[in-house]
């Protein structure tokens, strides 16, 4: 039960149960949306989680791709991804926090397979303004489902200002053997879906008011899901991540979590361009550019005469295919190769003022930052230049 069928499963559960499906959209949020990119599937209806009527009513359903670069320096690990897959339900002021536990466990258990030993649950314990969410603990207690309370960790915002509360985390365990520990002493219980209730406003002055229409987001990673019905090793063993793995291993041997680095980030690279963005110095541009440039960085770091001329076309035209982009695979490895080429002659011009600045003395924060501000040379890149011979 893997890729499609995983999101499929999760729709139909929650169109049997009264959820009309909103189509996923593309990573580029719509004019006036402050954002770069779509960040979560509930990003698109924040207007009607504040309580505006939404066309389709008050139970919704969907798959949405979203990006994310405030976890960049996890990714290569087990678990994170740049670019993922969020299946998300909602109830806009309908059904209450109990109701969407019931059919998460549900779901899990009968739908997706999913032993009930091989779940463990987290859930705000209270803090000095708002109290422990006894609903939510109440629910995991009566389905016997172990629960470990925490603080801060367990409740959700979206920045400063803005729709929050208390959120219930489902862990699965993805080690060997019988399950031990809970979320918070062993991070093989990884975790997957998260049940948010919108119950608050948070206000510039960091009062808390309540909403008037409280409801319920969750948003649960097909990727991580798809790891543990796989009993993966990481997210990099998945459907969507084995074709760039192996692509990117037919440019030379790397380091495991470099090969990851580079895999997910020319697959993050081919979605966004597919989706009409084009490399720049601001914006979405930069950080395509940025995906791209770091994806060589670690390519180079190991063997500076790779290229992307030798990635095979068939991670490309298989991501294209799944996110349904009618893009050329020409086309998106035209825009890979040329901002090889422009990064290439960015190094050519920029080793030797590296290596001039370097030669007065041991580089500083400061130098750092001036590097990367006039001369576009981020720092793993400057590391690699004093480290590695010209080509």
């Amino acid at each position: 039960m893997m890729d499609d069928q995983i999101g499929r499963t999760f729709v139909d559960h929650f169109e049997q149960r009264g959820h009309r499906l909103v189509p996923g959209s593309t990573l580029i949020p719509p004019p006036g949306d402050p954002v770069l990119f779509t960040t979560s599937g509930m990003h698109p209806l924040t207007p009607y989680l504040l309580g505006d009527p939404h066309p389709l009513g008050r139970r919704l359903v969907n798959v949405q791709r979203c990006l994310r670069t405030t976890d960049l320096d996890e990714v290569g690990d087990r678990t994170h991804l740049t670019m993922f897959e969020m299946l998300g339900s909602w109830s806009l002021g309908d059904y209450p926090i109990t109701q969407s536990l019931r059919w998460g466990y549900e779901l899990l258990r009968d739908g997706f397979g999913v032993p009930h030993d091989r779940m463990h649950v987290t859930v705000f314990g209270g803090d000095d303004r708002v109290g422990p969410d006894e609903d939510a603990l109440r629910t995991w207690q009566d389905l016997g489902v172990p629960v470990e309370l925490t603080g801060e960790e367990n409740w959700w915002d979206n920045g400063p200002t803005g729709p929050c509360g208390p959120d219930s985390e489902i862990f699965l365990w993805t080690g060997e053997g019988t399950p031990h520990g809970t979320p918070g002493t062993d991070d093989r219980w990884m975790e997957v879906w998260n049940h948010v209730q919108m119950r608050y406003h948070r206000h510039p002055d960091g009062r808390l008011t309540r909403l008037r229409q409280p409801g319920v987001d969750t948003g649960l990673g097909r990727e991580r899901l798809e790891m543990a019905l796989g009993r993966h090793r990481s997210v990099y063993q998945g459907d969507g991540m084995v074709p760039w793995t192996g692509g990117v291993h037919e440019l030379g041997d790397l380091p495991e979590r470099d090969l990851r680095v580079v895999s997910d980030h020319l697959r993050t690279s081919t979605v966004v361009i597919g989706d009409g963005v084009r490399p720049s110095n601001t914006g979405r541009g930069y950080v395509l550019r940025r995906l791209i440039r770091r994806a060589l960085t670690t390519l180079w770091r190991h063997d500076p005469t790779r290229t992307l001329s030798d990635l095979p076309p068939d991670p490309v035209r298989r991501t294209l295919d799944r996110f349904r982009q009618p893009v050329p695979v020409d086309d998106v490895r035209d825009v890979l190769t040329g901002e090889e080429h422009r990064f290439r002659e960015l190094l050519r011009r920029g080793r030797p003022v590296v290596l001039r600045r370097r030669s007065r003395s041991p580089l500083t924060d400061a130098d750092y930052r001036d590097l990367h501000d006039t001369h576009g040379l981020p720092r793993d890149l400057v590391d690699t230049l004093l480290t590695q011979p010209s080509e």
